[in-house]
């Protein structure tokens, strides 16, 4: 028999999981914490304007670091 476990489901299941830093201050319900983060996510994800006073900027590691073989000024 298939697994049916929707795939919502496991991702909130999944994030409930609480990272180091949110075990030190707790949580009453990790549950809807988890959902409550990921539906912020997915706004995000979808509208980049969902995210007030932030722009995301898709680069690659070569376009923002120097070449370090080049030297100073290059």
């Amino acid at each position: 028999m298939a697994d049916q476990t929707d795939p919502d489901d496991q991702r909130v299941a999944d994030r409930a999981e609480l990272l180091p830093e949110e075990q030190a201050v707790g949580s009453e319900d990790p549950e809807a914490q988890a959902e409550a983060i990921l539906e912020e996510s997915d706004e995000r994800i979808a509208s980049r304007d969902a995210a007030p006073d932030s722009r995301v900027e898709h680069r690659t590691s070569d376009e923002v670091t120097s070449d370090p073989d080049a030297g100073p000024d290059r």
